[in-house]
């Protein structure tokens, strides 16, 4: 049994998490521009 951890796994980890994140980021930042853009059509009287 080994009793060293495997780095690697701390590399994946590291990838799943800044992934998931800009995944959730450009969401976010999808979603605002819509409201946004739907604010301004409202204004504008389209």
């Amino acid at each position: 049994m080994r009793e060293s951890l495997d780095q690697m796994l701390f590399v994946y980890a590291a990838f799943a998490v800044t992934i998931i994140a800009t995944l959730l980021l450009v969401g976010q930042s999808w979603l605002t521009m819509r409201k946004a853009e739907a604010r301004r059509d409202k204004v504008k009287g389209k």
